[in-house]
């Protein structure tokens, strides 16, 4: 740097206002450089003096920057400020670093940690981190805090947003910034060398990665299904009777779709659980992975449930506006006025009173357990509760859930599959048809809950191996006094 450039940095600092020079300097240890005074840098500085650091922001124009900054902090030139810390946090884009080249020497030892993120994967040849790295050889350069947002530094952290990625090469840089991590009420998690710097860019990039299968599964049932009943309910009455109910499409069909789809993502959250238990008893061990399809499947069963709970939303407001639909107050009305025409009255019947009540208190049982299942998996609420505690909701009321929703669905049906009008064009109708997925599920869980069986499994999970015995005989014979 010449000597006009430094006079130009020591007249900066020096034209500062007096509150600004009035605010003591913290230890160099306890003190930290923000470069950038965008959002994101005034709201990581505004976080970090709240914990007790000492901040002092790098800028181009620190005169006319110093109005935005958070009140206790300071604002130099690059150069200065650069001197006056060892942990430096880097909150511009890849494209204006080079004004980075220049400090160098100030730099030199320094730890930067690059904040930034790009707009696409792949956007450019190296990561931000060893683009940064290169230009500054001389300093540590650690990858963090990129997937964290201003709006998330603003707030603090939350039970959803806790985690905070780092990367480097020096062992001591990522240290420097895991106590500023953990200070700041976040949990660091070291992925490793600088080379991973790639992978944690791409991380703000993704759009929903672990819901992107139970999407697809979601709109696909919706879909088949959806087409499935068109051709039974709309099209059939149109070929076979010339009737035009195609209004029925937005309610009733959809009212049918979202239960049935509903039903079979639930019984999806609880099959893999099932069918790892048997592949432990199959192998009688605990000890093998699973196949990568279950493993995947396991690791969204979260966002299967959630879904699920969408759809049975959906149902439960579609059956609310029933009674103040025209149709159904035009057929009730139509059906009263015939029956005071012919003086006929019908009888009242306790079978079909038992059915239909039973059926719906069911459904509204089932629904109750339903949002208790979203409920407990949100972050905020499940890190409330022990293991046991969500271990006792998720799985045990989560089958009675499936259970209670099932039998809903037989109710429903109760003897109509023993009408041959049931079967239009000799298909099945749609809620049989998701009964098939609960029910195997739901006997399945039943020869796993048997007390021969269950004694097996849970011996497997404590670490048990069956022709372990064999294998190391020793370990099997009594000790000897």
């Amino acid at each position: 740097m010449t000597g006009q450039e430094r006079s130009e940095e020591k007249s900066e600092c020096m034209s500062l206002s007096p509150m600004m020079e009035a605010v003591p300097a913290p230890p160099e240890s306890e003190r930290v450089c923000v470069f950038g005074t965008g959002d994101l840098g005034r709201s990581l500085g505004l976080r970090l003096l709240q914990v007790g650091y000492g901040v002092v922001f790098g800028s181009r124009r620190p005169h006319s920057n110093s109005s935005l900054i958070p009140h206790g902090a300071q604002v130099l030139g690059h150069a200065a400020a650069a001197q006056s810390a060892h942990l430096i946090f880097i909150a511009v884009q890849r494209e204006h670093y080079d004004f980075l080249v220049p400090l160098a020497n100030q730099l030199k030892g320094k730890v930067l940690v690059d904040l930034s993120n790009n707009l696409r994967k792949n956007q450019y040849p190296e990561a931000n981190a060893e683009y940064l790295q290169s230009l500054v050889p001389g300093a540590e350069v650690v990858k963090g805090f990129n997937t964290l947002s201003a709006w998330s530094l603003q707030n603090g952290p939350s039970d959803a947003n806790r985690q905070v990625y780092i990367c480097g090469e020096s062992v001591e840089a990522k240290q420097a910034v895991i106590a500023v991590a953990i200070k700041l009420g976040f949990s660091a998690l070291d992925r490793g060398f600088l080379s991973v710097a790639r992978e944690l860019e791409d991380f703000p990039l993704q759009l929903f990665p672990q819901w992107r299968l139970p999407l697809r599964i979601a709109i696909g049932l919706s879909a088949a299904f959806f087409f499935y009943l068109l051709i039974r309910d709309i099209i059939y009455a149109y070929v076979t009777q010339s009737k035009d109910i195609s209004f029925r499409i937005m309610v009733s069909l959809a009212n049918k779709v979202c239960p049935i789809v509903s039903l079979i993502m639930l019984s999806l959250c609880y099959l893999p659980g099932v069918l790892a238990s048997f592949l432990q008893l199959y192998r009688g061990t605990k000890y093998r992975r699973f196949p990568d399809w279950l493993d995947r499947w396991m690791l969204c069963r979260k966002q299967l449930g959630l879904l699920a709970l969408g759809f049975a939303f959906l149902h439960v407001l579609y059956t609310l506006i029933i009674p103040i639909r025209y149709y159904v107050r035009f057929k009730a009305t139509e059906r009263t006025v015939s029956m005071i025409r012919e003086n006929r009255t019908t009888e009242f019947d306790t079978t079909t009173a038992w059915r239909g009540d039973s059926y719906l208190s069911l459904g509204i049982l089932g629904f109750g357990l339903y949002v208790l299942l979203g409920i407990t998996s949100l972050p905020s609420v499940s890190n409330a509760l022990s293991w046991r505690e969500f271990s006792f909701i998720q799985s045990k009321l989560g089958h009675l859930t499936l259970l209670l929703c099932t039998a809903h669905t037989y109710l429903y049906g109760w003897n109509r599959f023993l009408s041959s009008s049931t079967y239009k064009w000799y298909t099945p109708p749609g809620y049989m048809l998701c009964l098939v997925l609960p029910s195997v599920v739901l006997l399945l869980k039943l020869l796993l809950i048997t007390p021969c069986v269950d004694r097996t499994i849970t011996r497997i999970r404590q670490g048990w191996e069956r022709g372990a015995d064999q294998r190391n005989p020793k370990d099997s014979q009594p000790l000897i006094p």
